[in-house]
């Protein structure tokens, strides 16, 4: 009988230390994987060669935060890339019309003309709206990323925010010798909306038109709701019409743009229930909006 429980104990003893061999085996694959993958700019996950459920379950949720840490890491590099470049191209924009208003203000010094005099103010009253224009924007996209509050909504006429907005900026589509077609249907269409980032939303839309078209532009509120925005863009391709409301992103055609516009557009009309979506067709831009 002793035999026997001794052959037991034996048996035991020999499975313990078999499965404690193979666990401390398990630890060190994951120890060294973890390390690999961590040192390594690779998407491998760490491997076991056990069969321990314990140690297979410890290892899936590794992996799962590891793959997480990546996509984080991925976003970051992403961001700050996009943001650095984002630096170069706005400290470009801006320090143009700065060294232009600096060389026209010693132009004026050093002239008696009252008609020359005249006419380098007004370069320099022109280069000061663009770094205005240029500053605005950017202050508008950290307000607005930056708030976090939920905005205050009324019902609001949408036929006549579009047609005032659409009025606002017929001087800079006249300047640009673009005659907008107009479609509003006569259905009153009201949403429960913010007025004021309603307005913001058709701002920046008419003015990435402004940037953008190759002379004409589009515009329809159809029964439904739904306002879309047309123009030629040849500039663009499909590609890039997927990129507009990215952050920073610009077409190298367009001037004076922080390429943050079309961000604010999306954002303010997400925060509002809404959807906005650019297509790209036979040179065509089509950008739809629907609350």
């Amino acid at each position: 009988m002793i035999y026997v429980i001794m052959g037991c104990l034996l048996i035991i003893t020999i499975f313990l230390a078999v499965k404690l061999y193979l666990l401390k085996k398990t630890a060190r694959e994951i120890a060294v994987s973890f390390e690999e993958v961590l040192n390594e700019d690779t998407n491998t996950v760490i491997r076991i060669s056990g069969g321990d459920k314990d140690m297979r379950d410890l290892t899936d949720s590794i992996n799962k935060q590891l793959i997480e840490l990546r996509k984080q890491y991925l976003q970051y590099n992403m961001g700050n890339s996009e943001l650095k470049n984002a630096i170069t191209n706005m400290s470009h924009d801006i320090r143009t019309p700065l060294t232009a208003i600096y060389g026209y203000l010693d132009m004026i010094e050093n002239t008696d003309d009252p008609e020359k005099k005249s006419k380098y103010i007004s370069i320099i009253r022109e280069r000061t709206e663009i770094m205005k224009q240029l500053t605005e924007e950017l202050f508008q996209y950290s307000m607005v990323v930056s708030d976090d509050k939920a905005l205050e909504l009324e019902d609001v006429f949408v036929n006549q925010v579009l047609e005032e907005s659409i009025s606002s900026f017929y001087p800079a589509l006249t300047e640009r010798n673009i005659v907008p077609e107009i479609n509003i249907c006569i259905e009153k269409i009201y949403r429960r909306l913010n007025k004021q980032a309603l307005s913001r939303i058709f701002s920046n839309l008419l003015n990435n038109a402004v940037k953008y078209s190759d002379g004409d532009l589009k515009i329809k509120l159809i029964p439904t709701g739904e306002i879309i925005f047309e123009n030629t863009a040849k500039a663009l391709s499909s590609v890039k019409a997927e990129q507009l409301f990215d952050r920073f992103f610009t077409v190298k055609t367009a001037s004076n743009s922080t390429g943050l516009g079309l961000s604010i557009a999306k954002t303010f009309v997400e925060r509002m229930g809404g959807t906005i979506k650019a297509d790209y067709k036979d040179n065509v831009l089509i950008i739809r909006i629907l609350f």
